[in-house]
């Protein structure tokens, strides 16, 4: 007859069915059984809890872009969507997802871009958009959905002033008023008294005229003539010639980008010896590659990017905009820079540091976690980037100073640096 032991399990595992336990009553291992099930189940859930937390604690940073890759804004865009690649690929440990949308320079697909970064990718934040129609059109999406947004657009109009909708809203190029402060009194300095004047028939457009108006008084500038024409216009004969019968000392063109050539080409065929100035809208290579000769002599003001090797050594931004351009011109090659892209690295600069603080309050994918982002951005302070020294407030949503700008003058075809 066989050993009855042979049956009993023996394992050593502390299971209810070894050895030790196969002699209890029925009733009393049947209760054991119920207690260690019970252990069990709890540990079961303490570890599901544990694995939740780990995967809360490593959510993804997604930020969402949306930029005018093609379009008559596309030599502004290209550089942009360039510099996204650019970006840190984590932040305090999380990973960082870029999902990048070309809105073709149109403020309708900007926005239908805005709604399907929020809606269907749940981003934490949006960069965009390249021009200041589509960051304007942009707005209201970043306000009804409390994400915070940070603009690569010029117009002081997308976060000036700080309301309900704006306090969402941040931005990296200079104001036009700046801007308009630098061009007013380097016309002055030259002996300039009258001015023409003509620009995009959009918010771009307009807002510089505005803020140069404020201040072409200051400096003993008189406007005598106020011209507009559409980005994607062939010709401006008219307006020119309205121009010519005003004889103005100098020109101002407020448009970005080629299609701001049209004007100065056309002034110049026409035989305009005045002097001739630009926005900083300008300031990248495709200009001067379309503009050819026609456009040597321009000035314009500029963020410090455009001549970063040429500044003192002591200029405070100089270290931090030839830290961009060393990163740019190793992915995209010698002379490939351009002001745009800085824009979007100065986005991702502030978008960053703003995410690094946020972290500690909350987590990614969540409203309490863009909440802290916005409140952050608004709080960052003394933040190097490619165009200035960057200081947020409640009340200042760009937060550059004067530190941010310089004049410069395209001679043979490149940019020199005017102190």
């Amino acid at each position: 007859m066989a050993d009855s032991s042979a049956q009993r399990p023996s394992n050593g595992s502390g299971d209810v069915n070894s050895a030790a336990n196969y002699a209890l009553p029925t009733s009393v291992r049947g209760r054991i059984s119920s207690i260690v099930e019970v252990m069990s189940s709890k540990a079961s859930f303490a570890a599901m809890v544990l694995v939740s937390a780990s995967t809360l604690a490593f959510a993804d940073i997604n930020v969402g872009v949306t930029l005018s890759a093609t379009g008559p804004a596309a030599s502004l865009g290209i550089p942009e969507k360039n510099t996204i690649a650019l970006m840190p690929q984590t932040i305090g440990g999380q990973k960082v997802n870029y999902i990048v949308l070309d809105d073709a320079s149109d403020t309708t697909n900007a926005v239908a871009n805005a709604r399907r970064l929020v809606a269907e990718n749940k981003v934490d934040v949006l960069l965009g958009s390249t021009t200041t129609p589509n960051s304007l059109a942009m707005l209201d999406v970043a306000a009804e959905t409390q994400t915070p947004m940070i603009s690569m657009a010029a117009s002081a109009r997308i976060v000036d002033p700080v309301d309900a909708k704006r306090r969402w809203v941040f931005k990296t190029p200079q104001n036009d008023i700046m801007m308009s402060l630098a061009i007013a009194t380097h016309m002055a300095a030259q002996g300039v008294k009258t001015v023409g004047f003509i620009g995009f028939s959009d918010a771009y457009g307009e807002g510089w005229y505005q803020e140069f108006t404020k201040v072409a008084g200051s400096k003993g500038l008189t406007i005598v003539a106020n011209e507009r024409y559409v980005r994607t216009d062939t010709t401006v004969t008219g307006q020119v010639l309205k121009i010519l019968a005003a004889k103005p000392d100098a020109v101002l063109i407020a448009a970005s980008g080629t299609p701001a050539v049209l004007p100065e080409r056309t002034l110049k065929e026409r035989g305009y010896t005045g002097r001739y100035y630009q926005t900083h809208g300008v300031a990248n290579n495709d200009f001067l590659r379309v503009g050819g000769k026609d456009v040597d002599g321009t000035f314009l003001p500029a963020g410090p990017v455009l001549v970063a090797a040429q500044l003192p050594t002591i200029h405070p931004v100089r270290k931090s905009a030839l830290e961009y351009i060393t990163r740019y011109e190793a992915a995209n090659g010698k002379g490939s820079v351009s002001t745009f892209g800085a824009h979007a690295w100065d986005a991702g600069l502030l978008m960053q540091a703003a995410a690094g603080q946020a972290l500690k309050k909350a987590q990614p994918g969540t409203p309490e976690f863009r909440t802290a982002l916005r409140d952050a951005l608004e709080s960052l302070r003394d933040v190097a980037g490619a165009h200035g020294i960057f200081n947020m407030s409640p009340t200042d949503h760009l937060g550059l100073d004067q530190r941010a700008r310089v004049m410069v003058k395209i001679e043979n075809g490149s940019w020199k640096y005017e102190p």
